[in-house]
């Protein structure tokens, strides 16, 4: 009997032991809250990485534009000989350099050519084989040894009027003009007699500087920076 109740004692003892191990183990009650399910780093949009397949294009950056073309560079022919006035040929030069046009030197050949003064300067070109539409002015510079009967000269001075460039002439030297026919009833002056240029149809003014359209003229070495500046103002208008 007494053997029994301890096996009886020992059962009750089993099952107390295994109804809290089977306690411990089962799974808690689900919550009543739902979780907000948040993706993943792979999954976020923001940090998707483009495949091969799609790369992103970059937008186009427009060229910019080409750069507009420099202006052409005034070309302007000075025609000198033996015993030249330095000031009548050096002042205008300058004035127009100064502007950026370029001057080239011409004379009865490549001889160099001394002014009355001692100044040499080289000729660029024969006067022979100057065309006045190379360039945008002819300036005759006048002086002691002006050759007055050059038809290379004068034939330089018609081609000049003919195609609407700037003709100017200082000191002695717009005689070439008159005697090229190009001062027929236009104003004019010079340091030579009035009646000089008169005869060629010229009216003749006296003035330091006189300027009729294209044609630039003045009266000596006391006028060529005036001279000068008259020639610059023709070209850029």
């Amino acid at each position: 009997m007494r053997k029994c109740r301890s096996c009886s004692t020992a059962v009750i003892v089993a099952a107390l032991v295994l109804a809290g191990f089977t306690t411990a183990c089962a799974a808690p009650a689900p919550s009543s809250t739902t979780p907000t399910e948040t993706p993943s780093a792979a999954e976020s949009p923001e940090q998707e990485q483009p495949t091969e397949g799609d790369a992103v294009e970059e937008p186009a950056v427009p060229e910019p534009p080409a750069p507009a073309p420099a202006p052409a560079s005034k070309q302007a022919l000075f025609v000198i000989y033996k015993q030249f006035q330095e000031s009548e040929y050096g002042e205008p030069r300058t004035i127009l350099e100064d502007k950026g046009v370029i001057v080239t030197v011409a004379s009865s050949s490549l001889d160099v050519v001394t002014g009355h003064l001692g100044t040499r300067v080289e000729p660029d070109i024969v006067l022979s084989d100057v065309h006045a539409a190379d360039y945008d002015a002819i300036v005759f510079v006048g002086g002691y040894g002006y050759d007055r009967k050059d038809p290379e000269a004068c034939r330089v001075a018609q081609e000049a009027a003919a195609e609407g460039k700037v003709l100017a002439a200082i000191c002695v030297a717009p005689i070439t003009l008159a005697k090229a026919g190009v001062l027929k009833g236009k104003r004019a002056t010079a340091s030579v007699p009035a009646s000089t240029l008169k005869a060629e149809g010229a009216i003749y003014t006296g003035a330091l500087v006189e300027r009729d359209g294209l044609i630039i003229t003045a009266n000596g070495p006391m006028a060529a920076r005036r001279f000068g500046e008259a020639i610059a103002a023709a070209l850029e208008e």
